[in-house]
């Protein structure tokens, strides 16, 4: 009888210690968002980060203002930041700043947003 309650705690014991050992590999927690870091943060699916209130008409018209095609440019312009909610700063290059409006592509695979 000692025997089988000797060999039932000696087991229980090595499921806490490898409970406590799997537990203590992942240093921070992803149940929440204050817990993540920003490189977890950046992995976190568009749909679920917080929206940001950004005033399209006007960086895109700060985009567009040395275009050649202003109504067409500020038209693109405006599609893309509506969906992704960033414009890069300039009036040109810079996409690196806002990755989601430099991915944008039309129908014929060719870059959307200016």
């Amino acid at each position: 009888m000692k025997l089988i309650f000797s060999v039932s705690v000696i087991a229980v014991l090595l499921l806490l210690q490898a409970f406590a050992e799997a537990s203590s590999t992942n240093s921070a927690p992803s149940s929440t968002l204050a817990s993540m870091d920003a490189g977890d943060a950046a992995s976190l699916h568009a749909k679920h980060r917080p929206q940001i209130k950004i005033n399209c008409s006007s960086a895109c018209s700060k985009r567009c203002k040395k275009a050649s095609r202003k109504k067409r440019c500020t038209r693109a312009c405006k599609s893309c930041c509506m969906r992704c909610h960033c414009v890069p700063p300039g009036t040109y290059g810079n996409k690196n700043a806002c990755p989601c409006y430099a991915r944008l592509k039309t129908h014929g695979n060719k870059l959307k947003c200016p």
